[in-house]
């Protein structure tokens, strides 16, 4: 039996004119010079896209609070043991209780009344309970509807205050219940909001 052969025929050359060869040649050299402006454009919209959104929005408030917290924490642990003076303003001349609080929290810069009925006012009202004051936080002390001492919670049951009866600035604790101070210890005042104390419904608004 005869096999025939399948002859395969070779595919003619590609005929490249030289117009084809120019035509190419330009393609390519567009490509190449615009390929910088096209990335330009694309990092371009990139840079101007919106950022994402913080989940947490209060965050950069709650962190400036708690900085200004230790700062007032700080500068009335410095006072300790500077004298008490009624009508004192000033470390050198001694404070009375309401110049102390004033001299402390003019430090982050907030300018308060200078009585202790005054700054009684200020704020948001916060509970005779511990567990929900922060450092920083205002005490209110006296009788009746009207404030007649005033101090700066500083953490832990602890406060700080210009005490007539030490004559001096002290650090003391709440727990102290048979101190004549303690037992008429009012609640206390808030001037730093911060993300707790703002989704805090039973917190007065200032």
């Amino acid at each position: 039996m005869r096999v025939s052969k399948l002859k395969i025929m070779p595919h003619p050359p590609l005929y490249s004119s030289p117009l084809s060869r120019r035509f190419r040649q330009w393609a390519i050299a567009a490509v190449v010079a615009f390929a910088p402006v096209v990335a330009a454009a694309q990092s371009s919209e990139d840079a101007t896209a919106p950022a994402p959104r913080d989940r947490r929005p209060f965050a950069a408030l709650s962190a400036t609070a708690l900085t200004m917290r230790d700062s007032i924490v700080v500068v009335a642990r410095s006072q300790i043991g500077t004298r008490y003076r009624y009508g004192g303003t000033t470390p050198s001349g001694g404070f009375d209780c309401s110049g102390f609080v004033r001299y402390v929290l003019s430090a982050i810069q907030l300018v308060l009344p200078r009585t202790a009925a005054q700054q009684g006012e200020l704020g948001a009202t916060i509970p005779k309970d511990t567990t929900r004051l922060r450092p920083g936080d205002l005490l209110t002390f006296g009788r009746g509807g009207r404030v007649t001492h005033i101090g700066i919670y500083v953490g832990n049951g602890r406060y700080i205050h210009a005490s007539p009866t030490a004559g001096r600035v002290i650090e003391t604790s709440l727990a102290r219940t048979e101190s004549p101070l303690v037992k008429i210890w009012r609640g206390g005042r808030r001037l730093l909001a911060e993300r707790d104390w703002i989704s805090d419904s039973t917190a007065a608004a200032p």
